[in-house]
């Protein structure tokens, strides 16, 4: 994996091959990026990384000099390398909690621009993920939730459904907070 864009460019993060993760590929993040890019300064945004296992793209966020990153996993080992490899990198605008997504989210005070998700293929509760979300509150006006899922997920019914993209097997669908229903 590597990050491709910002002032870490190029730099290549191996993550350690015991990690339970499938992490976001190169083409599928640049291309989710140049979509984000277009929608938001990143310098100026706060950002949740959900399941964010090797921390790729919580990296391209800060790459790219978002303003907070927040990364959230239950897996300790994940958070572990996340950590090390944000100190690696001169992060400072990084911080973690070891929790699981739900739970993040119904104790959770915080606000977000951008809330970015890749739980695992197999996860059952993508809508319920979803709906806390916009229940709770935890994006900002204006702000964007965009979930990774395999291509048998569909989530397009969901009132704040606004788009999706399909980047090889990953699926990309978009929500935002305030789109006018017709």
């Amino acid at each position: 994996m590597r990050i491709i864009s910002g002032i870490k460019k190029g730099h290549q993060v191996q993550a350690p091959k015991k990690l339970p993760v499938r992490p976001t590929t190169d083409f599928s993040r640049e291309n989710i990026f140049n979509i984000l890019e277009n929608t938001f300064f990143l310098e100026k945004i706060e950002v949740l990384d959900l399941f964010s296992g090797t921390g790729i793209v919580s990296f391209e966020f800060a790459s790219r000099g978002s303003k907070s990153i927040l990364s959230v996993d239950s897996n300790s080992a994940s958070l572990a390398f996340i950590k090390k490899e944000a100190k690696n990198l001169g992060f400072e605008n990084f911080n973690t909690i070891k929790s699981d997504a739900i739970n993040f989210l119904n104790k959770t005070e915080l606000k977000f621009d951008i809330i970015f998700a890749d739980p695992p293929y197999n996860y059952k509760h993508h809508k319920e993920l979803t709906d806390k979300i916009f229940d709770k509150e935890v994006l900002k006006e204006k702000g964007q939730f965009v979930l990774e899922h395999s291509k048998h997920t569909d989530l397009s019914e969901h009132k704040h459904f606004k788009n999706k993209r399909t980047y090889g097997q990953s699926e990309f669908s978009f929500f935002y907070k305030n789109i006018k229903t017709e």
